[in-house]
C-alpha cells in the first residue's frame, strides 16, 4: 500500500479522500491555489503545496506543477479526484512517465470514452444500446442540421468531449437549431477546448439512471444504480440509490450492461456508466440507453456507499496499488435507501445564478452525512464551483431516508451567501418526488411551485428583534425600574421593505411585541425562550444582517435610525452583470439598436456561459465593458438612451 499520495484536487472531493487515505495510514499531500491557501483541504492535508494563482489553468490544470510538486515531496501515486485532471488522459500518461501511479483508470480508457461521439461508437460495437443520434466527425452545420431532421425534433445538442451540461441545448424546432448549434459550440470551446458536438433525440420522459462500476483488470463489477433525474441546467441536484421503481430483472440487464461497456475499454478503478430511460415505459428492459461513461469517482458517489457498506475511495487505492476487487458481484448487494442533496451558493430564483460571498455561519445536524470542503468564514470564490456541501441521508426504506434528508436541510444552518437550501426543502417535500414520480423533466415543470417563497411571521421578526437589540440576553433587565416598563423601537428590514418594530418589556421573563400592527408575546422558561409558545429558533447576526435559522435561513438587515431612507427608483437603462466573471463577447455596439431579448453579451462565471439580454426596446449609448474584461457583481456593461 502507498504511504504518501498527492491529492489534485480541492474542496469537498480532496477532504473526502483524506479522510479514508489516512484512515488507511496514508499521507496526504494537498495542493492549493492563491484563493484556497486558508481552505479546508488545506488544513487537513498532512502537508500542502501551493502551485500558482487563483484561476483553474493557473493552478489545478497546471499537470507540470502538479507532477513535480508529488516528486518532491515524495508521494508514489496521485488521486485527481473528480473535475479539473481527472479525465485528462495526457496528464495520466505524464504521472506514468515520472514514474509515478495515476490513481484511476488508463490513458486508453478515458481517451476511448472521453468523446461522447467515439464512446457511442464503441458502445455500438460493444452491443449496449445507445440513443439514435448523430455522432460523426463531420460538423457542418448543414449537414448537423439535415440529421436534426432525420432524427426527429426535439433533439439535444451535446459537447462531444464535456459534460455537466456545458455545451448542451435542447432544441424544440428546425427554426431554433442554427443559434442553438453556435451557443452550444462556443461553451463547449471554452469549457473543453473542443468545439464538436453531436446531436441526439430527446427522451420526452427520461430518467437520468445511472451504474457504478468498478474493476481491477481482471474483473469488473457493477455496484448497482442510482437515479439522478432531479437536475437544473443539466446538473444534478438530488441523487438517490437505489432508483424508485426499479425491477430486478432491469437491474441486471443494466448492471450487465454497464459491465460489459467497461470491460470493453478495460476499464480499471471506479466509473459510472450513465444512461438514459424511457420513463414512460416503466423499466422495460429495452427502454435504456448509453449515454456516456465518467472515467472517475462520481460526486454523488456516498449514496452508493450507504446503500452497499463499501467505501469507494478505498477500493480506489486497493486496486490502483496492485490488489484485486475484495468483494466478487455474488456477493454485493443492497441494504436501506440513500438521498444526496447537494447544497450550492446559488440564486435559484435568478435562474440558479452561481453566488459568492463570505459564510459567515455553517452548521448541519450531527445525526447526517455531511461532505463538505468549507467551514464557516470561508469565501466562495467565483472562480470555483459553488458547491457548499452533500448531504447525505440513509434509511431502511425510500420514505424513510426520504423523511432523513427533509429533517436534515430543515436543521442546516448558512448565512452569509444566497444557497438553495430552501429550494431543496421545496424538492424533497414535492409529492410526486416522495411517490418517485420523477424525470429530467420535473423541476422545469413544476419550478413556480419550487421557488414559492415561505411565509415570514412576525414571530420571525421577533425572533430577529430579539437579537439586535439584546434583549434576548438573560442581563438584558439591568437598570430595569418597576415602576416604568422597559419600551424600545428596533429599525430592522425584510427584502428591502422596513419592519415595524417595538417591544414593551414589564419583567425579566415576558415581553410584549408589535410587529407591524401585529401583537406577539416572547416568554422565557428555564432559560429558554418562546415566541408565540414557539420555541425561539437560534438566530446569528454579522455586521448589519441578522439570519433567523427557521425555514432554511430568514434573512433581517439591520437599519440604522439614523439614516435617511430613501425609495430607490430601479434604472432600466443599464444592463448589469448578474455576478463577477469574464466578458467572454460582446455583440453590441455604440448606436445599435436593440430589441428586448437581444442576447447584448456572454458572460462566462463558474465555467458556466450566461447570455446577457435587452431588457426593452432602446438604442446602445454606452458599452462600458470589452470582450476579455474581468467584471465584479452589479458592474454595468451597457447603458441604453433614456427612455424619456
Amino acid at each position: 500500500m502507498f504511504e504518501k499520495i498527492l491529492i489534485a484536487n480541492r474542496g469537498e472531493i480532496a477532504c473526502r479522500i483524506m479522510k479514508t487515505a489516512q484512515k488507511m495510514g496514508i499521507s496526504c499531500v494537498g495542493v492549493y491555489s492563491d484563493a484556497d491557501a486558508t481552505s479546508k483541504h488545506v488544513e487537513m492535508a498532512d502537508v500542502a503545496v501551493h502551485i500558482g494563482g487563483s484561476t483553474p489553468t493557473e493552478s489545478y490544470l497546471c499537470g507540470d506543477v502538479i507532477i513535480q510538486a508529488a516528486i518532491d515531496l515524495g508521494a508514489q501515486a496521485i488521486h485527481p479526484g473528480y473535475g479539473f485532471l481527472s479525465e485528462n488522459p495526457d496528464f495520466v500518461d505524464d504521472v506514468l512517465s515520472a514514474g509515478l501511479i495515476f490513481i484511476g483508470p488508463s490513458a486508453e480508457a478515458i481517451r476511448a470514452m472521453g468523446l461522447k461521439a467515439a464512446a457511442k461508437a464503441l458502445m455500438v460495437e460493444a452491443g449496449v444500446p445507445v440513443v439514435p443520434g448523430y455522432h460523426g466527425s463531420d460538423q457542418s452545420d448543414d449537414l448537423l442540421a439535415d440529421e436534426a431532421n432525420k432524427i426527429g425534433y426535439p433533439v439535444l445538442i451535446k459537447a462531444v468531449a464535456g459534460g455537466g451540461g456545458k455545451g448542451m441545448r435542447f432544441v424544440e424546432e428546425a427554426g431554433a437549431f442554427q443559434s442553438a448549434l453556435e451557443s452550444a459550440r462556443s461553451e463547449a470551446q471554452s469549457a473543453f477546448s473542443n468545439s464538436d458536438v453531436l446531436v441526439e433525440k430527446f427522451v420526452r420522459k427520461p430518467r437520468h439512471i445511472e451504474v457504478q462500476v468498478f474493476g481491477d483488470g481482471d474483473d469488473v463489477v457493477y455496484l448497482f444504480e442510482r437515479d439522478c433525474s432531479l437536475q437544473r441546467r443539466h446538473q444534478k441536484v438530488v441523487e438517490e440509490a437505489p432508483a424508485p421503481g426499479m425491477t430486478a430483472e432491469m437491474r441486471a440487464v443494466m448492471g450487465q450492461a454497464a459491465v460489459k461497456a467497461a470491460k470493453f475499454v478495460n476499464y480499471v478503478g471506479a466509473g459510472t456508466v450513465e444512461f438514459i430511460v424511457d420513463g414512460s415505459d416503466d423499466f422495460a428492459i429495452d427502454s435504456f440507453y448509453f449515454m456516456e461513461m465518467n472515467t472517475r469517482l462520481q460526486v454523488e458517489h456516498a449514496v452508493t456507499e450507504a446503500i452497499t457498506g463499501i467505501d469507494l475511495v478505498e477500493w480506489q487505492l486497493r486496486v490502483a496499488a496492485g490488489e484485486s476487487l475484495p468483494v466478487q458481484q455474488d456477493n454485493l448487494s443492497i441494504t436501506g435507501h440513500a438521498f444526496e442533496a447537494r447544497l450550492y451558493a446559488e440564486d435559484v430564483v435568478a435562474g440558479f445564478l452561481p453566488a459568492t460571498g463570505t459564510l459567515t455561519h455553517l452548521a448541519f445536524p450531527e445525526d447526517i452525512r455531511v461532505e463538505s470542503g468549507v467551514r464557516a468564514g470561508d469565501k466562495i470564490s467565483p472562480f470555483y464551483d459553488p458547491m457548499i456541501a452533500k448531504v447525505v441521508s440513509h434509511g431502511p426504506t425510500r420514505t424513510i431516508a426520504l423523511k432523513r434528508l427533509a429533517k436534515a436541510l430543515a436543521l442546516t444552518e448558512v448565512a452569509g451567501t444566497t444557497t438553495n437550501l430552501e429550494f431543496l426543502g421545496a424538492l424533497v417535500n414535492h409529492t410526486g418526488f416522495g411517490l418517485g414520480e420523477i424525470d429530467t423533466g420535473l423541476i422545469q415543470r413544476d419550478i413556480d411551485k419550487l421557488i414559492e417563497p415561505l411565509a415570514v411571521t412576525a414571530g420571525h421578526a421577533v425572533a430577529a428583534a430579539m437579537r439586535i437589540s439584546g434583549l434576548n440576553r438573560p442581563k438584558f433587565m439591568s437598570g430595569f425600574h418597576m415602576w416604568q416598563p422597559l419600551s424600545q423601537s428596533v429599525s430592522l428590514a425584510r427584502s428591502g421593505l422596513l419592519v415595524d418594530a417595538s417591544v414593551e418589556v414589564f419583567s425579566p421573563d415576558r415581553q410584549h411585541w408589535n410587529i407591524d400592527g401585529v401583537d406577539v408575546v416572547a416568554e422565557c422558561f428555564n432559560g429558554k425562550w418562546w415566541i408565540d409558545g414557539q420555541k425561539a429558533p437560534h438566530v446569528t447576526i454579522n455586521d448589519s444582517v441578522v439570519t433567523v435559522f427557521d425555514k432554511y435561513g430568514i434573512r433581517f438587515d439591520v437599519i440604522d435610525a439614523l439614516d435617511v431612507v430613501t425609495e430607490a427608483v430601479e434604472d432600466g437603462d443599464f444592463i448589469e452583470a448578474p455576478m463577477p466573471g469574464l466578458i467572454k463577447s460582446m455583440f453590441v455596439s455604440l448606436g445599435d439598436k436593440v430589441s428586448k431579448g437581444d442576447r447584448l453579451a456572454i458572460l462566462e462565471a463558474m465555467k458556466m456561459e450566461h447570455s446577457l439580454s435587452a431588457s426593452r426596446n432602446g438604442t446602445v449609448v454606452e458599452v462600458l465593458a470589452n470582450s476579455g474584461d474581468q467584471v465584479i457583481a452589479g458592474a454595468a456593461l451597457v447603458r441604453l438612451e433614456d427612455e424619456t
